[in-house]
């Protein structure tokens, strides 16, 4: 039988295993979310906002040992682990603290009818979310905090290295006060994430992964005409055009692409410089990566950790190797780490073409691509010319330039003389093969909702 197991990255060792649930367990827990949803729908919006504010505060109580847990599991470090955290527990006090302006009813003007009329947002039953490891406790709470609030129940289904901080938070929601199974974690198998969806009981499916993931999720949402939301890979476009500050542009593109050691979706990754300040910015960005220190995550001193697994390891370093075997230059780093865990040297590559995998492929770790392009034609080419299109980041003096080319990117957000940050507040999602949807901020609310009219006469 298939097992989730905690396997330190860190080490390469097993420290924890669970059996994966039995498909009368994955019926059983259909039911209970479906009966769940008939009375958390009927609870009043102050309640459901005062359970997550309770979530909230225990993610806060407990967050060392949540920390702990990632470390353990995915090889964040220390420090990031306790930065997802502070995300998550502002994610849940946003829709708490926001609830009565995020579902307040929406008049509408008519006149072709007599009456009035407005729009409301119904919750629609049972979800499924199928989330990744990578940040184990801010994806969850980005498709669970809106779609509680909503009235909708969750059944939670994480990624199979992650099975203790899915336990966690499973049990934070217990404690806060949900009802019983408005939440259930469980440990499934591809094919029961099918028989899930298949399901009339299950209303709609959010999935934030590969994009491998989110096809054969969306084909099977299809099928049964579901509601999907899917937040994919990400090839990021980080532009410069022109700066006074090269070194603190390149380091900024630094912390960019090395969030949670490269493994993050909307991280950037390809790196576009205009070719008047191309010489210094590269200088400037490989010498800051080549610094990196990587390492026992929990060392204060360590710059990021391993890699999520042995697996995840070898398959950059192949991305890599494809594209120096076929001419790319190595600027710094692309190699493993010598020693136990799944280490992997901070990477640059340059001189990177069409025929190349890192040309085309999201590498998802301690690896960045420089481009170097002539203007701001050639730089927004380049940048769309990926199948992906989650972020990107623009800088430039004139700020107006700027803007110009954020609008000519087919992304789904862009910042402007800064690093992509984010915010509860703030929509996240892409377009193309990055996804369909958006989670968070008041467009978090709507994507599992029944908008429904009503209307009164006169």
């Amino acid at each position: 039988m298939t097992m989730y197991k905690v396997t330190n990255p860190a080490t390469g060792k097993v420290e924890s295993e669970y059996a994966t649930a039995g498909d009368g367990d994955i019926q059983h827990a259909i039911a209970r979310a479906h009966a769940s949803y008939k009375v958390w729908r009927s609870t009043s919006l102050a309640e459901r906002s005062d359970v997550l504010r309770k979530v909230a505060q225990l993610t806060e109580d407990r967050a060392a040992e949540l920390g702990r847990i990632a470390t353990r599991e995915m090889g964040k470090t220390t420090t990031e682990a306790d930065g997802e955290l502070e995300f998550t527990i502002a994610i849940y006090r946003y829709y708490a603290d926001n609830a009565a302006e995020l579902l307040a009813d929406q008049p509408l003007v008519s006149h072709y009818s007599t009456g009035r009329a407005w729009v409301r947002r119904a919750p629609i039953g049972a979800l499924l979310g199928v989330m990744p490891w990578n940040f184990p406790y801010y994806q969850v709470a980005r498709f669970a905090g809106p779609n509680l609030l909503v009235g909708n129940t969750i059944v939670l289904k994480h990624a199979p290295q992650c099975p203790e901080s899915a336990l966690a938070q499973e049990a934070i929601f217990t404690e806060a006060g949900l009802p019983r199974d408005a939440y259930i974690n469980i440990f499934a198998t591809n094919e029961q994430v099918a028989t899930l969806i298949a399901d009339p009981r299950i209303a709609g499916v959010s999935v934030t992964g590969s994009e491998r993931a989110g096809t054969a999720v969306a084909a099977l949402a299809g099928q049964h005409l579901k509601k999907v939301v899917l937040e994919l890979g990400g090839s990021d476009p980080f532009i410069v055009l022109d700066t006074d500050d090269v070194p603190g542009v390149a380091q900024a593109a630094v912390a960019a692409r090395m969030e949670n050691a490269g493994q993050s979706c909307n991280a950037a990754k390809r790196i576009i410089v205009a070719d008047t300040v191309y010489d210094d910015f590269a200088r400037e960005f490989t010498t800051a990566m080549g610094t990196l220190v990587t390492g026992d995550p929990l060392d204060p001193d360590t710059a990021f950790g391993p890699l999520s697994s042995e697996a995840a390891a070898q398959a950059l370093v192949a991305q890599i190797d494809d594209a120096v075997s076929k001419g790319a230059t190595l600027l710094t780093g692309g190699h493993r780490v010598e020693g136990p865990g799944a280490f992997v040297e901070p990477t640059v590559l340059a001189d990177v073409t069409p025929d190349m995998r890192a040309y085309h492929e999201e590498l998802f770790g301690p690896a960045a691509v420089l481009y170097r392009v002539s203007d701001k034609d050639e730089a927004v080419a380049l940048a769309n010319s990926s199948a992906f299109g989650l972020g990107g980041a623009v800088f430039s003096q004139d700020e107006e330039v700027a803007l110009e080319v954020a609008d000519r990117l087919d992304v789904g957000m862009v910042w402007i003389n800064q690093a992509e940050g984010g915010g509860p507040e703030l929509p996240f999602g892409g377009t193309k093969r990055s996804g369909i949807g958006r989670e968070l901020g008041p467009l978090g609310v709507d994507e599992f909702v029944n908008k429904k009219l009503m209307h009164t006469a006169e």
